[in-house]
């Protein structure tokens, strides 16, 4: 069974909480509820989340003090972070959102279709994301054994899971070429393109580390990142 992603909203009115989970209900993924910064930072200690949806209007630590924190964060700093608001104040307000890491800024009222295929988006590279962390220690366990001298066998089981997992790859390469391609075509925020590049730069590390664990590249057991 595939685990659920966690989606964290954080906003201190219970009734656009409410309406963000009616709203986001349809992807079937876990939302987390957040009434401030404070709890929200709280919350981001002990679970991992593939995005966050944050108000930027809220007493005590707003949204942009909550994003810095956020971002500061080692563990957290690469969760992809949706900043909401009631108020327009115009191209500065916008900027400084994105300039805090947001990857998008919508403005209240929100289309709901709109906002459920954005967070969809990130969800799905969540997703994609752990399955290779999973398949590549799973790899290491299967290189290890090979290596520990149980013959042509093991050799034969590692050199088919990696060829699984170079196909899985090659499919995560697939989709995010075409996200940042979108993403050209629709002339998106700068700061949405940043994360797509963020993202193929991390499936191109994948991609060399699976090439130097390939049968005579001598890279051994230790190509992987560690997950």
């Amino acid at each position: 069974m595939v685990q659920k992603a966690k989606i964290l909203l954080v906003d201190d009115r219970p009734e656009n909480l409410l309406a963000l989970e009616a709203i986001l209900s349809a992807l079937d993924q876990t939302l987390v509820r957040a009434s401030s910064g404070e709890e929200a930072l709280k919350a981001l200690l002990t679970d991992d989340f593939a995005v966050i949806l944050l108000d930027v209007q809220m007493p005590g630590m707003d949204g942009f003090e909550t994003a810095a924190h956020i971002k500061r964060r080692e563990r957290t700093r690469d969760i992809p972070i949706i900043f909401l608001t009631a108020i327009n104040h115009g191209p500065h307000h916008t900027f400084r959102g994105y300039a805090a890491g947001a990857v998008d800024y919508i403005s209240k009222p929100f289309d709901p279709w709109v906002l459920r295929a954005k967070v969809s988006v990130f969800v799905e590279l969540y997703m994609k994301n752990c399955q290779l962390r999973e398949q590549a220690a799973l790899l290491r366990l299967q290189l290890e054994g090979s290596n520990g001298g149980q013959g042509g066998v093991a050799s034969k089981e590692s050199a088919g899971l990696l060829a699984e997992l170079s196909a899985r790859l090659a499919a995560v390469e697939e989709q995010a070429e075409a996200l940042s391609k979108q993403l050209d075509d629709e002339s998106a925020d700068a700061a949405a393109v940043a994360t797509a590049a963020h993202l193929e730069r991390k499936l191109t590390g994948l991609r060399r580390a699976l090439d130097a664990l390939e049968p005579g590249t001598g890279g051994g057991g230790s190509g992987l990142p560690a997950s």
